[in-house]
């Protein structure tokens, strides 16, 4: 190898590629303007995601007991996902990268995260049901599949098998989101919304959000479901989703920007909540 080309790689693990200071710089700037949103904008974004997730549901439904495919389904799931995309709506798991990146490089604070975080989640699930129950008024026909894709998931048993399923579920999204981030190109960032859409509903992961509007739906029409079963598989599903998306993805991103982090950390205003120009 030359020496001119070493130069360029670099000798040690040092020097930044000009493209991964880029992508820090937008990941940066992108969870910092989420952190610092008000509480209404939250509601509202989050109300919307819920709807464009539950417009994936209703393609997942249409498509589920025509073929009795899941990778079908899941493909026309990926709809939904794509409507989040290009609408700039908000879904709690896409929240595991950006914020927390912002926050680390005190961009923002924990009292904010956790306002968005609750906020989308919440949100997302009203607007979910809300949407869901509209379909099942609409769509009673597909109350068979509705029941069955939901008893997939409340009737699972806590184990190994569900964790892991689980973990990947966030890891899943929180790597969607990466991809959509790391480009400018409209066309790949829906190639990695299809892809994502495709493994997560699919395969049949367990999400928080997307599984829940299904289960949802189920209930809606009248399927033997209760909301205390619900929520009991929604606890462990969103800790597993949450600990999938920071530790698989969310960290190891980190680490490798340690030495951008830094410098951000040390340029910081003292004041988390003070304007910024990120």
């Amino acid at each position: 190898m030359s020496e001119e080309r070493r130069r360029e790689l670099g000798e040690s693990d040092a020097p930044v590629e000009h493209q991964l200071k880029e992508s820090f710089d937008k990941t940066i700037g992108e969870g910092a303007e989420r952190l610092h949103r008000t509480g209404r904008n939250i509601l509202v974004t989050g109300v919307f995601g819920g709807f464009e997730v539950g417009l994936g549901i209703m393609a997942y439904l249409a498509v589920m007991p025509e073929t009795g495919n899941h990778l079908l389904a899941g493909l026309a799931f990926s709809f939904g996902l794509i409507a989040l995309l290009l609408a700039h709506s908000e879904l709690f798991t896409e929240n595991f990268l950006m914020p927390v990146a912002a926050l680390v490089a005190k961009e923002g604070s924990a009292a904010q995260l956790a306002k968005l975080w609750g906020g989308t989640l919440v949100a997302n699930l009203a607007g979910g049901w809300i949407f869901v129950w509209i379909i099942m008024q609409a769509f009673p026909q597909w109350s068979t599949a509705a029941s069955e894709s939901a008893h997939h998931y409340i009737g699972a048993p806590f184990s190994v098998q569900t964790i892991a399923l689980a973990v990947l579920g966030g890891s899943t999204i929180t790597l969607m989101s990466r991809m959509q981030q790391g480009t400018g190109n409209d066309v790949a960032r829906i190639v990695a919304t299809i892809i994502g859409g495709f493994l997560l509903a699919g395969l049949q992961l367990f999400h928080s959000i997307l599984d829940s509007l299904l289960i949802f739906a189920a209930i809606h029409s009248g399927a033997d479901i209760t909301y205390g079963q619900w929520l009991g598989w929604f606890g462990y599903t969103l800790l597993f989703n949450v600990l999938g998306g920071l530790s698989l993805v969310t960290l190891l991103r980190l680490v490798r920007t340690k030495e951008l982090i830094q410098k951000r950390r040390r340029e910081a205003p003292e004041d988390p909540d003070a304007p910024h120009n990120a």
